[in-house]
């Protein structure tokens, strides 16, 4: 498909981005001035693996996936980027091609910089570098958290586990992303995916609503497996 482009709402776009919290209203106008707007349907390629890189790209409205694809052609999602996040940083600060997949789950506008021009910015105003820095960060932990995980822990505990941590201290979970790219996600067939929820509905721990809800109905159940 064509993406179809817009020049309007750069400074928006800044504003719903951490890493430009710091900046003044100024500032932020100079931001603008260096980046472009972009609009990808539904299930269109933002970039793939093997692309060269060198972009910053800004989720302003709609939401992305990103993933990888092995060497079998199985897909393993990475995670949902939600608007005010970004993606290809990476590439930023490495010469090497894209090793991530990046599509549009809906109609979703993004925000592009140029690498070098971000570089610049980052020259200028360190505290951009140190944000991206902070975001790269947690990113890596939330990595090495997910390869512990599937790792060492069971398909029950892992599911157990991942319902905890998306109700926070809620009854209810809403998926941001379809089921099988959730079960991606979590090292797992679809089908075992299926499996365990319909288990745990059957043992009372929680009730599916629908294709995208689940409501917790046994918060200590969960919490007790994951511990076994």
């Amino acid at each position: 498909m064509d993406c179809h482009c817009h020049s309007e709402g750069q400074s928006t776009c800044i504003e719903l981005v951490p890493i430009f919290s710091s900046l003044t209203k100024e500032e932020m106008l100079e931001v603008a001035a260096i980046i472009s707007n972009k609009t990808f349907q539904r299930n269109e390629w933002i970039y793939c693996a093997g692309d060269k890189g060198g972009k910053l790209y800004i989720l302003r409205s709609g939401r992305v996936k990103i993933s990888r694809i092995n060497a079998n052609g199985k897909e393993q999602v990475i995670r949902v980027v939600e608007p005010g996040d970004f993606m290809g940083e990476l590439s930023l600060f490495s010469s090497s091609l894209l090793k991530d997949n990046a599509e549009a789950l809906e109609s979703s506008t993004l925000c592009i910089i140029e690498g070098e021009q971000l570089k610049e910015l980052m020259k200028k105003y360190p505290s951009i570098a140190f944000k991206i820095l902070e975001e790269l960060s947690q990113r890596l932990e939330r990595t090495e958290n997910l390869i512990e995980t599937i790792n060492l822990y069971s398909v029950e505990q892992r599911l157990a586990q991942a319902l905890i941590d998306m109700s926070a201290n809620t009854t209810e979970v809403h998926l941001n992303m379809t089921k099988g790219d959730f079960a991606s996600q979590l090292g797992m067939s679809h089908e075992t995916l299926s499996r365990k929820l319909t288990a745990f509905q059957e043992e009372g721990l929680i009730e599916v609503k629908g294709h995208r809800k689940i409501i917790i109905l046994d918060r200590a159940g969960l919490e007790r497996i994951i511990l076994n």
